[in-house]
């Protein structure tokens, strides 16, 4: 994959320095050890998702597109966590990307393998099940309550503004329509859902066969 206007040795320090600006803790030698050793998967997980995403040009990634930006450091994070458990540097990663582009996405969820984000600000993931090929907007939460964690299936859409919380079950091919909250409610497969008339209830439309193209390759 292509690094526009880096290389890997540039790009580990580009990323040292947003660290040290957000952080300046005086622990860069600590976390550039972490990132030297981990971004080689994490970019590798990166190419995947920017090739299965349509509105991106293959086999290129733009450290300063912002929403491919916010992916990279969640990438990143979960992969330094994971393949050493190191919860110094991971945290640190989760505190950029909240600084640089307003989204909270801890590193220990787990994320699909691809995902796209139209735009980060005032995005809220928390842990959950999420499925393959998910499409994420400006505002959009998903939230557990207690033990009472959401599932959403592949090929989802969660346009601004909108809710997922508690045990609601959005299943695959599903759109989730601008401001309407799903609190522990069912969405049909192939569904898009408004809000109904009656505060809490939802309406259903069958989802457009085509919007998917919008956003992945085949």
């Amino acid at each position: 994959m292509k690094l526009l206007d880096h290389t890997r040795d540039s790009l580990v320090a580009y990323i040292t320095a947003q660290c040290a600006a957000v952080v300046p803790d005086g622990r860069d030698a600590a976390f550039r050890a972490a990132v030297e050793a981990h971004i080689d998967e994490a970019l590798e997980r990166m190419h995947r998702c920017i090739n299965a995403c349509a509105p991106w040009r293959p086999d290129e990634f733009n450290v300063l597109q912002s929403s491919q930006h916010t992916i990279f450091l969640y990438f990143l994070a979960n992969t330094i966590w994971k393949r050493s458990g190191d919860t110094a540097a991971a945290t640190r990663l989760f505190l950029m990307n909240k600084a640089f582009n307003g989204i909270d996405l801890f590193y220990e969820i787990a994320m699909p393998e691809v995902f796209y984000i139209g735009h980060s600000v005032g995005i809220v993931l928390a842990k959950a099940t999420y499925g393959n090929f998910l499409v994420l907007y400006q505002g959009a939460t998903v939230g557990r309550h207690k033990d009472q964690i959401p599932t959403i299936g592949e090929r989802v859409v969660l346009y601004p503004h909108t809710a997922v919380v508690g045990r609601a079950v959005v299943e695959d091919d599903c759109v989730i329509s601008q401001g309407t909250r799903v609190i522990n409610k069912h969405v049909p497969k192939g569904s898009t859902v408004f809000a109904g008339e009656t505060a809490g209830e939802l309406t259903f439309r069958p989802r457009p066969d085509d919007l998917l193209q919008e956003y992945f390759r085949p």
